[in-house]
């Protein structure tokens, strides 16, 4: 070693070097600091360390970090200011060494017991954990008198210890508030993700549809294409209203067009309009829908299936902002914020051929990834008891789920998505029969009856395919309306007559008895603790209870 280092012993100075060492992992300071005691008790011999803390709110100190102690003496190891040599350090803020634990009455054996130590002399040295100026902690330490080394030397290593552990705590509080501040934001963009998500009927907390609305939403006031990708049903609709109501252009009109739904020959006169005359049965002039659109938002659906040449048209309205009407030579002029969506994908299309790659560059400014519903953990249950209560009120039913139905809906695939469990959920709200309950048997029948269906290429799984009975082939494989089916909007009288007629004759069944007392019985007498844990409502547990004559 050189000798102008001022620590001559060697083992001294590897001591030094690797604790300093040890603040860059002050994002890590319980193993940071044990390195730390361990590092002193195995090069020079300064046994059983440990970093003693204030409790938050209080004046007591604690072992929070040590080295060699056993978990009853951590918990043992606990001192009000002033009591015991470790509460007087952090009271006056100064080191104390004691050459003899036996001879020193404020010495208490309270950390480890007498016996538990070598029977010979044993020291003691406490140093203060210092930080700008003032104490927040001590170091503490055993030691055995008979050494080569004199207690100073020790107490002076422990001083520059206790000075490094001190800069971990400072940096690790530094760290951990800023990931508080952080985790604050997030949980603050969070809630206004699900607050803005849940306005335009937007439902999940999922990370995937979190991470969806967080960019709809830096998206909302930004005059830039928006590309919205993802399977059929993902609700790409509703994140293009979303996206219209969140921004500036809310008070315009907001005009929604599928390209996929529109002949070709009409297509064109559907999106740019046309003059009187323009062709056979233009008998006047008409308006396409980027031109009503004007000051506010054309959601262009499946823009995938746009032909080549109306491609071609619509990259120039995106690039000049104006129309020509078909049969007119006048450009006009319009202020449309366009967002398209598209379950295909338009990488490949242009691959292929079958997509304009200048119109995928304009299209592509803004893309926005819509997560399928099996990528939506924990959002099925929250969307399948939503459409629930929709159901219930748009057919005036009061049906529940059983726990296996609710269990089935999270281990199916879905791979028509929300739209697809939306349907299912209807249907079985209006084909229960069974004490009003939804059973996981319905929603498997259901769900087999739309086999013969195939969605974006691929056929409906279950995640568990044992969950879901295969369809055999002596079955006849068709999709079939149910007796009680109804359009979503203002449904035919005759309907609502069958469903009244089915809602009449409906009877709770005797077997229910037994499983309402029992819930009631395990609730003690609470009858909304009954009903949660038979996953109704209150209401629904006393109409069962009032129908089935209990008390």
């Amino acid at each position: 070693m050189p000798d102008s280092l001022d620590i001559a012993d060697h083992s001294e100075y590897i001591v030094i070097r690797q604790a300093a060492e040890q603040i860059e992992e002050a994002h890590q300071p319980e193993e940071a600091i044990t390195n730390i005691l361990s590092l002193i008790s195995r090069q020079m011999g300064l046994n059983r360390g440990r970093v003693l803390l204030r409790e938050k709110g209080e004046h007591v100190l604690k072992a929070v970090y040590s080295f060699g102690l056993t978990d009853l003496e951590i918990s043992r190891s606990r001192f009000a200011d002033n009591e015991g040599i470790s509460g007087k350090v952090m009271k006056m803020g100064m080191p104390v060494i004691i050459p003899n634990i036996d001879l020193e009455d404020d010495y208490l054996c309270r950390t480890v017991d007498r016996a538990t130590l070598p029977q010979e002399t044993v020291a003691f040295i406490a140093t203060p954990i210092l930080r700008k100026g003032r104490t927040v902690g001590v170091l503490a330490v055993n030691r055995l008198k008979n050494r080569s080394r004199s207690l100073d030397r020790d107490l002076g290593i422990l001083k520059l210890i206790a000075l490094f552990i001190g800069e971990i705590l400072a940096v690790n509080a530094i760290i951990e508030k800023q990931t508080q501040v952080l985790k604050e934001e997030n949980e603050q963009l969070r809630a206004m993700a699900v607050s803005q998500g849940s306005q335009y009927g937007i439902i999940g907390e999922s990370p995937a549809v979190m991470g969806a609305l967080s960019k709809a939403a830096r998206a909302a006031n930004v005059s830039v294409t928006v590309l919205l990708k993802g399977e059929s049903g993902t609700g790409k609709e509703k994140f293009s209203r979303m996206l219209h109501m969140a921004s500036s252009r809310q008070d315009g009109p907001f005009i929604a067009i599928n390209c996929a739904a529109i002949p070709l020959e009409l297509l064109e006169s559907e999106l740019f309009g046309h003059e009187k005359g323009a062709f056979t049965g233009a008998t006047s002039t008409k308006p396409g829908k980027i031109e009503m659109a004007h000051r506010g938002t054309l959601f262009l659906d499946e823009i995938g299936d746009l032909d080549l040449g109306l491609q071609a048209k619509l990259l120039r309205v995106l690039e000049d902002r104006s129309i020509t009407r078909i049969g007119s030579n006048k450009a006009t002029p319009v202020d449309v914020r366009i967002i398209v969506a598209s379950h295909k994908n338009l990488q490949e299309s242009v691959n292929h051929g079958n997509f304009r790659l200048d119109l995928f560059y304009r299209l592509n400014v803004f893309p926005i990834e819509l997560p399928a519903l099996r990528d939506r953990d924990g959002d099925i249950r929250l969307l399948a008891r939503h459409f629930l209560n929709q159901a219930n009120q748009e057919y005036h039913q009061n049906v529940i789920f059983d726990r296996g139905a609710l269990e089935f809906l999270e281990r199916y695939e879905w791979p028509g998505n929300i739209r697809q469990l939306e349907n299912v959920i209807k249907r079985a709200v209006l084909l229960a029969e069974d004490a009003q309950m939804i059973t996981d048997a319905l929603i498997q029948r259901i769900i087999r009856e739309e086999s013969g269906i195939v969605f974006n290429g691929a056929p409906p799984q279950a995640r568990e395919p044992a969950a879901l009975p295969p369809v055999t082939v002596h079955e006849e494989v068709r999709v079939v309306e149910p007796q009680y089916e109804v359009p979503m909007h203002n449904p035919p009288m005759s309907v609502r007559e069958n469903v009244e007629m089915k809602r009449s004759y409906w009877k709770v069944s005797e077997s229910e008895k037994d499983v309402l007392l029992q819930a009631l019985e395990r609730a003690h007498g609470n009858k909304s603790h009954a009903a949660r844990m038979l996953n109704m409502t209150p209401r629904q547990y006393n109409y069962r209870f009032k129908k089935l004559g209990l008390s």
